[in-house]
C-alpha cells in the first residue's frame, strides 16, 4: 500500500466557535488513532456545517483507514466539490483510488496534488503506487526517487520503491528498500511483509518466514503477511503449514482470490484434486480474470475427471488465449487442445513474466573448449519418469569430446536413481538454495557451452535461468511437450514426426530433427521376469484388456466415448486404467454407467513402488489405448519395452504426437491413425483378430533390443552430433538454424 495521508490536517476554516471546538476535538481524537470517537465528533460538525470541508475530507480518511474505500471516496470527492484546490484532498482521493484498484484515476489525481504542491512528496509515493498497478514499473520507480528526494525520511515512498524493484525482479536493491523502510519505521509491518516477498524472489525461505513472522506480530491480521507465508511455506514443500497459513489468509479475507488459487495448488500437491478445485473455483468466482487461474480450475477438474461443461470451459480458455489473455498456464493447455499456433500463443504470453530479465550474461565470447560443455537443468534428478528416461545417455556421453553437468533444482531425496545420476555426469550441483541469478552466474563461470533445459514447463521448472542467457546455446528437450515461446531458447530437440516441417512455424525455437524419434529411452531399464497373473492385478482371468495408464488430466470426453464404445462392442473385454485419485475413479465410473457401459469394467490399478514389478505388470493388458490431446509419453515407452502395442491417434501438437514418434521408431506405424473414427476401428479390429495381435506382440518382443527406440547408444550418437552442430555454428558466430542429424552409418 502506499503511503496514508496525514490524518490530522489544520481546519481551514470554522464558522463558528462550537464548530472549531468540536472540530479540533475530532482532530485530536483521529491523531491518537480513536477512530470512532472522530468520527463521532466530524459528524457533529456536519451537523452544524454540511459543507465543512476538513470534516469531509477527514472522514473519509476514516472510512480509508477502516479499508470501507467506496465510503471514503464518497466523502472526499465531497469535500473536494466545496474546495478543489486543497492538494492533501487530492492525494487522499488517489490513496483511495489505489484501494479501489482504480488505478489510472489514482495517477491523475496525485498529478493533481502535484501540480498543486510541486514538493508534495507522498504524492509523489501514492503516484508510484498507482503506476505500479498499471505495469509502468519504470514510471513507479521515478516516481519513488522523486519522493525520496523530497522526503528522504518517508518510509512509505522506500516501500513503494522496494514494490517497483520487487516486480522488476531486483530482489537485492528490493530488499535494501525495505529494510530502509523499516529503519525509519520500525513499527512497518507492511514493509516487514514485503521483506518477505522480496525474500522469496531471492529463494530465501526460512528468512522469508522470519519477516513474515514479524509483519504478524506487528500486525496480527495482516492477510499478506499469511499469504506470503504461505508461499514460502510451500517452496520448502511444508505443505500442511502452507495450507494453515493460505486458510488464515482466507479467514481474514474471504473474498482473496490470490489466497484461494494458491491454497488450491498446495492442495494439488497434497494429492487432494477435488479440494484443489473447489479453491479454484471460490477464486475464479470472486475474480476470473486472475492470472493463469482459468487454466488451473479446469486441470484440477480434469485431474479427477469432472467434465460438467467441460467443452464450455474449455472453449472459453482457448478462445481468451487465443486473444492474449493470460488465463492459462502452458503446460496446462498441453491436455485441452492439440493446437500448436495456440500453445505459441500461450507459450508466448507467459514467457511476458521473464521478459524483462537483465543483460544477458553471455555477449558472444568464444570459448574453443577442447571438450564441449554441457549443463542439463532439471528438478526431476531421481525418482522420475524425465531420470529413467535420460540415465543411460548420460552414462554414454563420450567423454573424450563432452564435459557434463546437471543443474538440479529438485528434492536431493536418496535414492538408487539419485545415485545412479550423481555417478554419470562430471559435475552434479544441487541448486535448490541459489537463486535464478545465482545459478545463471554459476554457469557463465563455468563457461557452459550448450544448456539443456529439461524441464520447459513442467513442475519445478525454473525458466528465469536460462532467461538470463548464461550459454551460448540453450535447448529445450524432453520434459515439455511444446515451445518455450521464448528467444533465449535456441532449439528444441524433435523429429520429424512430433515437429513436421509444416509445423514447425508454431515453435519459437529452431527445430533440429533427429533420426528415429527424439525421445531417449534407457536400455538398461530392468523388468521383473516374472508376470503377476491376472487376479493378483484385479483383472478378470479370460477377457480382453484394453489398457490406459496416462495420467487421469489427459483423459478428455470424446476419447472416453471412444473406449466405452469399444467395450459396448466387444463384450468381454474391460478398462485398466492407473487409480490416480479417488474421486477420478468415481467420475469414470459414473461417466461409464452415463453411456451405458457397467461400472465395474473399468478396473483401476494401484501404484506400484518397483518399477521393474510395474514394467512386468504391463504385460497383461492385450493393447494400449492412447489419448488424444497429450498422449502418453512414458507411459508409450514403458508399454512397448513390456512388449504390449499402443493404438495412437495423432493431432498437430508435438504432446499429441509423441507416441506416434515412438511407434514409427519402435517399427509399429500401422498403430498410429490420424481421426478417432480410424482409431475405434483399428482398436476393433485389434481386439476381434487374434492372430493380428498376437503377431504384434511378437514383434515388439522379438526387436525390442534392436529397433531405433530402445537402442541408448545409437540415440547419443545421434544427439551428440545435434550438439556439435548447434556448438560449431556458435563458434563460428552463425545464428541458430534448424538442421537434421543423419541416422548413425547413414552417408551426410
Amino acid at each position: 500500500m502506499g503511503e496514508r495521508p496525514h490524518s490530522a490536517a489544520a481546519p481551514a476554516s470554522a464558522a463558528r466557535p462550537d464548530l472549531k471546538s468540536v472540530l479540533t476535538r475530532a482532530v485530536g481524537c483521529h491523531q491518537a488513532g480513536l477512530l470512532s470517537e472522530a468520527e463521532r465528533h466530524y459528524r457533529e460538525v456536519l451537523d452544524i456545517d454540511p459543507q465543512q470541508f476538513d470534516a469531509l475530507h477527514l472522514l473519509g480518511l476514516i472510512h480509508y483507514q477502516r479499508g470501507a474505500c467506496a465510503e471514503a471516496l464518497r466523502d472526499i470527492d465531497r469535500a473536494l466539490a466545496i474546495k478543489r484546490d486543497i492538494a492533501a484532498a487530492h492525494n487522499s482521493r488517489a490513496a483511495v483510488l489505489n484501494g479501489l484498484e482504480r488505478f489510472a484515476e489514482a495517477v491523475a489525481s496525485c498529478e493533481r496534488a502535484i501540480a498543486l504542491k510541486p514538493d508534495y512528496g507522498e504524492a509523489f509515493s501514492n503516484r508510484a503506487l498507482a503506476l505500479l498497478g498499471l505495469k509502468r514499473l519504470d514510471e513507479a520507480l521515478a516516481s519513488c526517487e522523486v519522493a525520496i528526494g523530497l522526503r528522504p525520511d518517508l518510509a512509505e515512498a522506500f516501500n513503494n520503491r522496494g514494490n517497483a524493484l520487487k516486480d522488476l525482479k531486483r530482489f537485492e536493491e528490493a530488499l535494501a528498500s525495505y529494510e530502509r523502510a523499516i529503519a525509519l519505521k520500525p513499527n512497518y509491518a507492511e514493509a516487514f511483509n514485503n521483506c518477505g516477498n522480496a525474500l522469496i524472489g531471492l529463494k530465501r525461505y526460512d528468512e522469508a518466514l522470519e519477516s513474515c513472522r514479524r509483519a504478524l506480530a506487528l500486525q496480527e491480521d495482516l492477510a499478506e503477511a499469511f499469504y506470503n507465508r504461505g508461499i514460502a511455506l510451500h517452496e520448502l514443500k511444508r505443505y500442511g503449514e502452507a495450507l494453515a497459513s493460505y486458510d488464515r489468509a482466507i479467514a481474514l479475507r474471504p473474498e482473496y482470490a490470490a489466497a484461494l488459487a494458491n491454497r488450491g495448488t498446495v492442495q494439488l500437491d497434497l494429492r487432494r484434486p477435488e479440494e484443489a478445485r473447489v479453491s479454484y473455483a471460490r477464486a475464479l468466482d470472486l475474480d476470473p480474470w486472475h492470472e493463469y487461474l482459468r487454466g488451473m480450475h479446469l486441470h484440477a477438474k480434469m485431474l479427477v475427471c469432472d467434465w460438467n461443461d467441460f467443452e464450455r470451459e474449455r472453449g472459453r480458455l482457448t478462445t481468451a488465449i487465443a486473444g492474449g489473455a493470460a488465463t492459462s498456464l502452458p503446460f496446462h493447455l498441453l491436455p485441452c487442445s492439440s493446437d500448436p499456433a495456440l500453445q505459441l500463443v500461450c507459450a508466448r504470453r507467459f514467457a511476458d513474466k521473464y521478459s524483462a530479465a537483465p543483460a544477458p550474461l553471455w555477449r558472444g565470447e568464444r570459448y574453443s573448449h577442447p571438450r564441449i560443455r554441457l549443463a542439463y537443468l532439471s528438478s526431476d534428478f531421481g525418482d522420475h519418469a524425465v531420470s529413467l528416461l535420460t540415465a543411460g545417455l548420460f552414462e554414454r556421453h563420450d567423454r573424450a569430446r563432452f564435459e557434463t553437468t546437471a543443474v538440479s533444482f529438485g528434492s536431493d531425496v536418496q535414492s538408487p536413481m539419485r545415485a545412479r545420476l550423481k555417478g554419470a555426469f562430471d559435475r552434479f550441483i544441487d541448486a535448490r538454495t541459489l537463486d535464478d541469478a545465482e545459478v545463471a552466474q554459476l554457469m557463465r563461470e563455468l563457461e557452459i557451452d550448450i544448456a539443456i533445459d529439461l524441464n520447459g514447463f513442467t513442475d519445478g521448472s525454473r525458466p528465469e535461468v536460462l532467461a538470463c542467457r548464461p550459454a551460448p546455446v540453450q535447448v529445450n528437450y524432453l520434459g515439455y511437450a511444446g515451445t518455450m515461446g521464448h528467444p533465449a531458447w535456441d532449439y528444441i530437440i524433435a523429429d520429424r514426426h512430433v515437429i513436421p516441417k509444416d509445423l514447425r512455424c508454431h515453435y519459437s525455437e529452431q527445430v533440429v530433427h533427429l533420426p528415429g524419434s527424439f525421445m531417449v529411452t534407457d536400455d538398461r531399464r530392468n523388468m521383473s521376469e516374472r508376470t503377476p497373473s491376472r487376479a493378483d492385478a484385479g483383472l478378470p482371468e479370460s477377457c480382453f484388456v484394453f489398457c490406459c495408464f496416462n495420467n487421469s488430466y489427459k483423459i478428455t470426453p470424446d476419447v472416453f466415448d471412444v473406449w466405452m464404445r469399444l467395450l459396448e462392442n466387444v463384450g468381454d473385454s474391460v478398462l485398466w486404467l492407473a487409480a490416480a485419485n479417488a474421486r477420478a475413479v468415481a467420475n469414470l465410473r459414473r461417466e461409464a454407467e452415463a453411456r451405458g457401459v457397467a461400472a465395474d469394467r473399468l478396473v483401476f490399478a494401484g501404484k506400484i513402488a518397483a518399477n521393474e514389478d510395474h514394467l512386468a505388470r504391463i504385460r497383461l493388458a492385450d493393447v494400449v489405448l492412447d489419448t488424444l490431446c497429450y498422449n502418453g509419453h512414458t507411459t508409450t515407452a514403458d508399454a512397448l519395452w513390456a512388449g504390449v502395442p499402443v493404438l495412437t491417434c495423432s493431432g498437430e501438437s508435438f504432446a499429441s504426437r509423441v507416441a506416434g514418434s515412438l511407434l514409427a521408431a519402435v517399427g509399429l506405424p500401422e498403430l498410429m491413425t490420424d481421426s478417432l473414427a480410424d482409431y475405434e476401428t483399428l482398436a476393433l479390429r485389434l481386439a476381434r483378430e487374434p492372430e493380428c495381435l498376437a503377431a504384434l506382440r511378437e514383434r515388439l518382443v522379438r526387436d525390442r533390443r534392436t529397433c531405433a527406440l530402445f537402442d541408448t547408444v545409437r540415440f547419443t550418437h545421434h544427439i551428440e552430433a545435434a550438439f556439435t552442430v548447434m556448438w560449431e555454428r556458435s563458434e563460428r558466430g552463425e545464428a541458430p538454424e534448424g538442421f537434421a542429424v543423419a541416422a548413425a552409418g547413414d552417408a551426410p
